[in-house]
């Protein structure tokens, strides 16, 4: 066992933290006593890099009651909960994590993960795959296979793949109906406004807000909003999304003519340089910006940086920058993800699907070892099935069930 972590005593306050998310995911609890009577992991090394609180600190003690040699990371520096790092260090978990390290040691604890010659991979953004395919190529032939957890990762995954770069199976977790729908939906829906709400102590209702992107984020982002009271704006690129955004009654616009009406910003689209020099300097003053895309790219952070006449710390992570005409923009958490660096990122009972898909869909990667020919793959239906029949079970519901008659009539063309 090794660590890299803030402080080992640190400990008992994030076992607290891991023991109350526990309670709260049921689906992982389940899959925990199957593991522990299974052992499907033993003998595998398994690299994660997922935002570091206490709903991934579980899924890595349930990995590892499965017998798997957990290494863990963080996937964003400043989304790291120094005390749930150290609450697994304590546990025996190889960790190497802190909060607010340097973009050097973010990667440095990354290339560790790595040199563990993982079997499986858990990604949340790309970073683990992308790092093993180009600085250590000759630890590809121990990996079975891998999951990503996000929308940009699996754009990086896709683009991997095209280009033939990609040398063994990734599952697209994102894409399971049990992830996304709910997940990128509810999740970052309640969780983005969780942390705007916690760190500007500000009300949205009576606001405009901005939302940059209208896909399940986005579409959760916005939902949210207008349930506070605000009047949402959302800017996009794709006609399909802008329609949808109209027939669920927000107003569509292009930033350009948004940037001025605006008191909040969230962008949402897992592209770069959504909000730029351009849009800053026709911004309110007192405009708050956020992001909520995986990559601290959205919001064009080095453009505002130089054109600022001075910048200051307004609140704990909010920074202002002062522009020449005078107004003053504020932009929370440094551009990088509001949900989770401002937060404590979605909540219990949502990342208990989203993980439940993880923790199953690396067990179908080590039950088909050798047999999965294609390197893009979806989560299989039953895997999804599975995941949603237990979480009905788990909160008391049945559904109905199609009748012989029923099932004949579906499946007959005539």
């Amino acid at each position: 066992m090794a660590y890299n972590i803030k402080d080992i005593n640190l400990w008992e306050s994030g076992r607290i933290k891991i023991e109350w998310v526990k309670r709260n995911m049921d689906l992982l609890r389940g899959i925990e006593e199957d593991f522990i009577s299974e052992e499907p992991f033993k003998g595998l090394r398994v690299a994660l890099s997922v935002h570091l609180e206490a709903k991934t600190a579980y899924l890595c003690k349930v990995l590892a009651s499965g017998g798997a040699e957990m290494f863990i990371t963080g996937s964003n520096p400043l989304s790291t909960q120094d005390d749930v790092a150290a609450a697994l260090a304590h546990d025996g978990l190889n960790v190497y994590a802190t909060h607010g390290c340097s973009e050097e040691e973010y990667e440095q604890n990354l290339c560790r993960v790595i040199e563990a010659a993982p079997n499986i991979i858990i990604d949340d953004g790309g970073d683990l795959v992308t790092l093993i395919h180009t600085k250590y190529p000759q630890l590809l032939t121990d990996v079975i296979g891998g999951c990503e957890e996000t929308t940009t990762g699996i754009v990086r995954l896709i683009a991997m793949n095209k280009a033939g770069e990609l040398k063994f199976p990734m599952v697209m977790v994102n894409n399971a109906d049990c992830k996304h729908l709910f997940d990128n939906r509810y999740g970052t829906g309640q969780s983005v406004w969780d942390g705007i709400n916690r760190t500007t102590n500000l009300i949205v209702a009576g606001k405009n807000v901005v939302v940059a992107g209208y896909g399940w984020c986005g579409k959760g982002v916005a939902m949210r909003a207008k349930g506070l009271g605000a009047s949402v704006i959302v800017t996009e690129i794709d006609p399909i999304k802008a329609m949808e955004a109209v027939m669920d009654g927000f107003k569509v616009m292009p930033m350009s003519e948004a940037a001025p009406l605006g008191d909040f910003f969230v962008t949402v689209t897992g592209c770069c340089e959504v909000i730029t020099k351009e849009h800053f300097l026709s911004m309110k003053d007192g405009a708050i910006l956020s992001n909520a895309g995986h990559f601290d790219v959205e919001v064009d952070m080095d453009s505002l940086k130089k054109m600022a006449l001075t910048s200051y710390i307004a609140r704990d992570n909010i920074i202002g920058y002062t522009l020449s005409n005078g107004n003053t923009v504020f932009v929370i958490a440094e551009g990088r993800l509001v949900n989770i660096c401002a937060g404590d990122g979605h909540p219990a009972e949502i990342m208990d699907m989203s993980f439940a898909i993880q923790a199953l869909s690396a067990l179908h990667l080590v039950k088909n070892k050798g047999n999965l020919n294609e390197k893009i793959i979806d989560v299989p239906r039953e895997v999804d099935l599975e995941v949603a029949n237990r979480k009905l079970k788990f909160w008391g519901l049945e559904i109905d069930k199609l009748t012989e008659k029923q099932n004949e009539y579906m499946n007959n063309w005539e």
